[in-house]
């Protein structure tokens, strides 16, 4: 008979960085009745394979699978392959389009590898939907529409907004939340697990189990994750501002050293299985610099290796703190006259624009560096990247218009994966 913690023990460990618990009495006679018979919960993720990798902005539910798993429940990771063909219209504004047979079937196999850098092999149900939904019948379909109506699926609010702004609604998008509630039914989920954005589907799989005669699930919602760039946009590819679990130790490294410090704390909250007392006592002793690079290796380390993160910390600093650059670093040599404006009348250019004892220089717009090293088309595409912050020189974030050089004093510029050496010298 497994041996659960207490309860109130449990429930705190799987309220950490929890956006919203249904409910939580419901959960606490679950866990209570847990203990007693010695039986595991129930605890379902179900994710759709509609990508080829993850991003760390999906292992923060799964990471919560894990807290559910390490107390000795039963993990069920369900791999949406029959709800991918139909598309999850969650945060949509027009139909998605749907997969194809073949798509979900390549994307589901990288899956399997992907999650279980998180979850145990040993203590993880992996299912698929198709199993039963490849089963069931027409008749079957229309006996599960009819336990919800029409209205009930706009109060959804993404289906109520494009109702409202007259926007198509395909039917078969309002099969989503009933076949998602139907998985809780097949799996007899004692708990499901969810961003805050799948709330109404989840609620759905409520209603469904009581339906069905079965014991209400509980339900658990995450956070959605920001992404690494400046900004309060949800982690994701198309945006261009996520960070693969399968990326290079140093690509992510560099990602997570990159973000603010605000940043930083809600990432180490959802992102590592710290104790909620030991990072708030981080937040008030630690520099903030050093627990940036703390939270990094922690990350890497999850994902490749300890020896990897240590490797990625050390390649990091010879480039942004030791100003040592690897070899495969594209160094670029730039005329001080293509980087410093004309003087007003026409004239040559502005040569000293500050002087001290030891440092002459120039004073250059940023935009103008970014451009001049390659990273950028136009300076319209070089103002915007700085206004996101997404820009750092010599491993600082920078949002300042224009920034000081000095004639063979190397810059390194980085936008986002892209980085280059950028030496300016007087002709």
């Amino acid at each position: 008979m497994p041996n659960f913690a207490p309860v109130d023990e449990q429930i705190a460990c799987i309220k950490k960085g929890a956006a919203e618990l249904i409910r939580e009495d419901e959960l606490r006679a679950k866990l209570e009745k847990s203990r007693t018979s010695g039986k595991p919960l129930r605890v379902k993720l179900g994710m759709d394979p509609t990508a080829p990798d993850l991003h760390l902005g999906h292992t923060v539910i799964l990471r919560k699978l894990k807290h559910f798993q390490d107390l000795g429940h039963t993990a069920i990771f369900l791999i949406g392959d029959f709800t991918g063909m139909i598309g999850d219209p969650t945060g949509r504004s027009v139909t998605r389009p749907p997969l194809s047979p073949e798509e979900i079937k390549r994307n589901a196999e990288t899956y399997m590898a992907q999650v279980h850098k998180i979850l145990s092999k040993e203590g993880t149900e992996v299912r698929f939907n198709s199993e039963w939904f490849d089963k069931v019948k027409s008749a079957d379909w229309i006996r599960l529409a009819a336990k919800f109506t029409v209205s009930q699926m706009l109060e959804r609010e993404d289906f109520h907004q494009r109702f409202q702004q007259e926007k198509p609604i395909a039917l078969h998008e309002l099969l989503y939340p009933l076949a998602q509630g139907y998985d809780s039914v097949a799996l007899n989920a004692d708990v499901e697990l969810g961003g805050t954005d799948q709330k109404f589907n989840l609620l759905i799989g409520r209603e469904m189990q009581r339906g069905y005669g079965q014991e209400a699930q509980v339900v658990l919602t995450t956070p959605i994750l920001e992404g690494w760039r400046a900004g309060a946009e949800k982690m994701s590819k198309s945006l261009d501002n996520a960070i693969g679990i399968k990326e290079a130790p140093l690509e992510m490294y560099g990602k997570l050293m990159a973000i603010s410090d605000d940043k930083m704390w809600k990432y180490y909250e959802l992102l590592t299985d710290l104790p909620a007392g030991e990072i708030e006592k981080m937040t008030r002793e630690a520099h903030p610099m050093q627990a940036k690079k703390d939270l990094a290796r922690r990350i890497v380390a999850d994902f490749h290796s300890a020896d990897a993160a240590i490797k990625a910390a050390e390649d990091w600093a010879k480039q942004f703190q030791k100003d040592e650059v690897p070899g495969e670093i594209e160094e670029i040599r730039v005329p001080i006259p293509d980087l410093v404006p004309l003087a007003p009348d026409g004239g040559s250019f502005q040569r000293i624009t500050w002087d001290d004892s030891e440092l002459r220089g120039f004073v250059v717009k940023t935009e103008r560096l970014i451009r001049q090293a390659g990273l950028v088309s136009s300076g319209a595409e070089a103002a915007r990247k700085i206004k996101e912050r997404a820009v750092s020189l010599n491993g600082e974030v920078i949002d300042a218009i224009a920034i000081g050089i000095s004639p063979d004093k190397p810059i390194m510029v980085r936008l986002g994966r892209k980085l280059k050496r950028v030496v300016p010298f007087m002709p």
